[in-house]
């Protein structure tokens, strides 16, 4: 793409002092000047989009990642950036939990943690079945996070008897949907 190349020369072209043909040589140095504004613009727009958080693609994201102790179980671009944002916002006195719930969306997933006692806090994963994939990472990022004081358990979702009664499920449409017993549990 001339696209310097061109702006040079339109330039230039009202002056009418110079021969602007591309078989110049007063052509040929603008197209040289212009190839390498080219790649200087290009440069330009990539360092603007991985420096900024939410255009970041590819290394923007990695040298961001690289800032923390533990890296975020990643889904794709998207889940990446609201990671590495969660993690940014982790301060001092993170405590609430409201400022936890914040925080501990930097696994790379939904999780919530809920108070269910004193001292006691109970991460689930609203939107995941059974153990969510990279757990053993999400559970280092999430004890992290959470004060050490409180007792931390998690809760994962599994299909129960009674939703089973309450969808009127029998044995038959259990067999016939051809379910093994793990995508059975996992069928909420």
């Amino acid at each position: 793409m001339a696209a310097y190349g061109n702006y040079l020369r339109a330039l230039l072209a009202p002056l009418g002092v110079y021969d602007l043909s591309t078989e110049s040589l007063s052509g040929s140095e603008l197209d040289a000047m212009g190839a390498g504004l080219d790649d200087v613009s290009d440069q330009l727009a990539w360092t603007e989009r991985e420096s900024i958080l939410s255009t970041a693609e590819d290394e923007g994201l990695t040298l961001r990642e690289d800032l923390f102790a533990r890296r975020p179980a990643n889904y794709g671009t998207a889940l990446r950036r609201a990671a590495i944002a969660a993690l940014l916002r982790i301060s001092g006195d993170s405590f609430t939990l409201q400022d936890i719930n914040s925080a501990i969306s930097g696994c790379g997933i939904k999780a919530e943690a809920l108070e269910m006692g004193e001292g006691h806090i109970r991460v689930i994963f609203p939107d995941v079945a059974g153990v969510p994939e990279g757990f053993d990472q999400m559970e280092g990022i999430i004890l992290d996070i959470i004060p050490c004081h409180l007792a931390t358990e998690f809760y994962f979702r599994y299909l129960t008897w009674a939703e089973c009664e309450a969808a009127g499920y029998t044995w038959a449409m259990i067999h016939e949907a051809e379910y093994t017993w793990y995508e059975f549990e996992l069928a909420v």
